[in-house]
């Protein structure tokens, strides 16, 4: 019977937490063996399913004094070179923090749009093994070697359910959007912290650090991938300066030049509103005049069922009750058919094709309400904002 004279684990890396010795060899060990633990290290002997012992760093010979139960479980007599059986386990005790992790698809409905959003969390955490006994016990089992990437593979339901649940839960407390939460990763972090804390000390081991690197849209999704596009557009729109509106005219004028064909210049001109600036769109739709007294510059109350529109300047939805944008300013122009908003000056609704009649065109050929200053077209008997008569 060949005896082990010497047991130490010499090529300890970060990424391992828990290395078996004599994996490939028979453990026969004697009263005489030297166990040589090195620093950030602790050494673990089981036998017959049992804990003989816990060493630190440094040199240890293997006998009775230092294991007590070698004298019950194996009926050594104290002296002399006995043999016996045994798994060595070394534990590292450093704490790497190169453990990274990322969620799946969490929905989240954002405060700022109010729709449901896919959005993913990634980050990184380190860990410590504290309690070498517990973790022993209740992770490692039967394996030779347990690294980190073993890890995070079989916490990785639970991990990341728990880290979904939290992102979520703050998320919402704190009214924070896919816009706004980068801003708050660092106080993210330290509200997840506190629980997973408390998750690992279960397993012996100690959250060293805890980060979240990021949490985007999910673009792995389809839908993700529009509402990305379609942030970017709208960031494109901020930066240039103009509103969706007026970027779907820009599609229409180049479809109409694209199609003018035997038309000439002048049929695609009129088609994309070159003369007078009106839409093709809104020159498909059949005239229409705004109720008696109605003009661009003036509030109208919203049609009925009508709550919220989208400012002609900035795109942004805000309640049809208001006068002004309170993004940017603009003032609401409502159209007297559907309420859409739109710049002023403009002829025609961007929304329905209504026509649109500013101050000036209605009060050069009709009355002035001498109460309100309102200008209504001829024949009008009342002003139909403060209904005082009119001569």
């Amino acid at each position: 019977m060949a005896f082990i004279d010497v047991v130490e684990w010499n090529d300890a890396t970060n990424d391992v937490f828990v290395w078996k010795f004599g994996q490939n060899k028979n453990n026969n060990l004697s009263t005489f063996t030297q166990l040589i633990v090195r620093e950030s290290q602790e050494a673990v002997l089981f036998s017959k399913g049992q804990i003989l012992g816990k060493f630190g760093p440094g040199k240890h010979t293997l006998n009775t004094e230092n294991l007590p139960l070698l004298r019950n479980l194996f009926g050594i007599p104290f002296g002399g070179k006995n043999p016996f059986t045994a798994e060595v386990w070394f534990v590292n005790k450093t704490a790497p923090l190169s453990i990274d992790w990322r969620t799946d698809t969490m929905r989240y409905r954002d405060p700022e749009y109010g729709e449901m959003v896919p959005l993913a969390a990634k980050g990184r955490y380190g860990l410590k093994v504290e309690d070498a006994e517990r973790f022993l016990v209740q992770l490692v089992g039967t394996l030779t070697n347990f690294t980190a990437y073993d890890l995070t593979n079989h916490f990785l339901g639970a991990l990341i359910a728990k880290t979904k649940s939290v992102v979520v839960a703050f998320m919402q407390a704190n009214q924070v959007g896919i816009t706004t939460i980068s801003a708050r990763l660092d106080d993210l972090s330290r509200f997840l912290k506190e629980p997973l804390r408390e998750f690992w000390e279960s397993y012996g081991m100690s959250l060293t650090g805890f980060y979240i690197t990021s949490v985007d849209l999910d673009t792995s999704t389809e839908d993700g991938k529009k509402i990305a596009s379609a942030l970017s557009d709208r960031s494109a729109q901020n930066i240039a300066g103009y509103t969706w509106q007026q970027k779907q005219g820009f599609g229409v004028a180049n479809n109409a030049v694209s199609r003018s064909g035997d038309m000439g210049i002048l049929g695609a001109a009129a088609m994309t509103g070159m003369m007078g600036g009106i839409g093709a769109a809104a020159m498909m739709q059949p005239p229409y005049m705004p109720a008696a007294g109605g003009h661009a510059g003036a509030q109208t109350a919203p049609l009925a069922g009508r709550k919220e529109v989208f400012c002609s300047r900035c795109a942004k939805k805000y309640p049809a009750t208001s006068n002004f944008c309170p993004y940017c300013g603009n003032r609401y122009n409502p159209c007297p058919c559907c309420g859409s908003d739109n710049l002023a000056g403009t002829k025609r609704c961007v929304s329905c094709g209504a026509g649109l009649l500013t101050e000036q065109a209605v009060g050069g050929f009709g009355n002035v309400c001498p109460r309100c200053g309102q200008s209504a077209p001829p024949g009008v008997k009342f002003c139909t904002s403060c209904g005082n008569k009119l001569t």
